[in-house]
């Protein structure tokens, strides 16, 4: 053998390769690498590496699409400048109990008590405190359900929810969809009706899924709607008939800007089952502090508190932060005089301002009570009825550096809708309305095409369910869209 190699004697076995090197990610650790980012997560990401500023970069992304509440920052810098806001005490920057600083909690259930119209005075012991209520929704979905379990969710809803359920516990949602058109049955566009979540539990029944957990979002997100006292009601009632769990998402409890009644599920008389009734809110929409990640958690049951404070742990509140709450929970002078009719107004002309906008480029919105933004009907301005098309709108508008959010983000089962968040400067929103303009004027003007481009293929594919099926249908032809109720 040439290089003085020796060669193997007669019926000798070569040696076995060497083994690959173990994988770095355990099963659990590469499927939740694994996930592709939302269609939120991804515009925001575009936003992040080219934000619009005034001064330094005016032809940056606009971002209308994240909900956050940009409208009282003066009012809250002012507040917090009061001598009562500057308290350093060693306790505050020591171990406290991981449920929440027992201090903290009392407040948030007078506050609660108070302003979510409770039946009953709130316990602080039934509170648990989280950075954020995207840590409420995962750590429930580890202690109520069970890998491939799944939820009842009406759809459209924000499509957070699904990560923050998949990633830590595996769930599955069920959607139940909800439909534009208006029937006799069903006066007003995405009616949800307890005959619809009874056919979305049979289905899944039927497929083998166990669904453990209703979940509603009250004011909702994306349609801005709220739910009737008595729908509210009927829901509870079909969770306890099959032994449901009822997450009742309220975060925009307090930011209705019109005179509807917002009927929250701590102010019902009598519960079905409040054993298995859990409540969430946070300050993040309502006080326009989402960068504090503070959520709030209150449920009866006490094992599940077990479970959770178990939990909380990995997701506590740090001391400092807790005071400071605490100290803007407790001014109710300031809270009814100036922060929460301020925000009010506000919140109602911002509406007022991109409403009118939209109407005058031809874009009617659902009619809203609560939220951040309006649910906009952009169905005459696609190609084709598809959620192709849609991706292909969605993709031209951020090249014109406006980030709006498109339906197929919230498990809308129509293409061609879009979620707009108005509680930004009145600056923004016209800018935005310009440039939505702009866009679709020269839209209008090209041809058809049937493919979307590069940054849509590669962030925005249409998702899946967990079951690997579409978790969108495709839309109807055009001249099949039926009339519905706008304003």
């Amino acid at each position: 053998m040439s290089g003085g190699g020796r060669s193997l004697p007669a019926g000798a076995a070569a040696a076995p390769p060497a083994p690959a090197p173990a994988p770095a990610l355990s099963a659990r650790g590469a499927r939740i690498a694994g996930g592709a980012p939302g269609l939120l997560d991804a515009g925001f990401a575009l936003y992040v590496a080219d934000p619009f500023d005034r001064e330094l970069n005016p032809q940056g992304i606009l971002n209308l699409g994240t909900s956050e509440n940009k409208l009282c920052f003066d009012l809250l810098e002012e507040r917090l400048t009061r001598p009562d806001m500057n308290y350093l005490e060693p306790h505050l920057f020591q171990y406290s109990d991981t449920q929440g600083t027992r201090s903290f909690r009392e407040e948030i259930a007078k506050f609660l008590t108070d302003y979510a119209r409770a039946a009953k005075a709130l316990n602080p012991e039934h509170i648990t405190v989280m950075n954020g209520c995207c840590a409420v929704f995962a750590t429930l979905s580890i202690v109520l359900c069970d890998p491939g379990d799944g939820y009842l969710i009406p759809a459209p809803y924000y499509g957070g929810i699904n990560s923050k359920t998949w990633l830590y516990g595996g769930i599955q949602p069920v959607h139940v969809p909800l439909s534009s058109e208006v029937t006799d049955e069903e006066g007003h566009p995405f009616q949800l009706t307890v005959e619809k979540l009874e056919a979305a539990l049979q289905s899944a029944k039927k497929q083998g899924i166990r669904v453990r957990a209703l979940i509603l979002i009250n004011p909702h997100n994306p349609l801005g709607d709220i739910y009737p006292a008595q729908l509210l009601k009927e829901c509870l009632e079909f969770a306890h008939r099959y032994e449901l769990h009822v997450i009742m998402d309220e975060i925009y409890m307090l930011s209705v800007y019109d005179d509807t009644t917002f009927t929250s599920v701590l102010s019902l008389d009598c519960l079905p089952n409040p054993e298995r009734t859990h409540f969430m809110w946070g300050f993040s929409k309502d006080f326009g502090m989402s960068g504090i990640r503070v959520g709030v958690l209150y449920t009866r049951n006490h094992e599940i508190r077990k479970a959770v404070n178990q939990l909380a742990v990995f997701h506590s509140c740090p001391g400092p932060v807790q005071h400071v709450l605490s100290q803007f929970l407790r001014d109710r002078d300031w809270l009814d005089n100036v922060f929460f009719p301020t925000n009010k107004k506000r919140l109602k002309e911002a509406q007022n301002i991109l409403v009118d906008g939209l109407a005058d480029v031809g874009i009617p919105v659902l009619k809203s009570s609560g939220g951040l933004y309006v649910w906009a009907d952009f169905r005459k301005f696609l190609k084709s009825q598809t959620f192709e098309a849609e991706l292909e709108l969605w993709q031209k508008l951020l090249d014109k550096k406006l980030l709006i959010s498109p339906g197929k983000a919230f498990y809308c089962y129509e293409p061609g809708w879009f979620r707009l968040v108005f509680s930004d400067s009145v600056d923004k929103i016209y800018l935005c309305i310009q440039r939505l303009e702009q866009m679709l004027h020269s839209y209008a003007a090209e041809p058809v095409t049937n493919n979307t481009s590069s940054t849509a293929d590669d962030l925005c594919n249409p998702e899946k369910d967990a079951s690997g099926k579409p978790s969108n249908t495709r839309g109807k032809d055009v001249s099949q869209l039926k009339n519905i109720l706008v304003y």
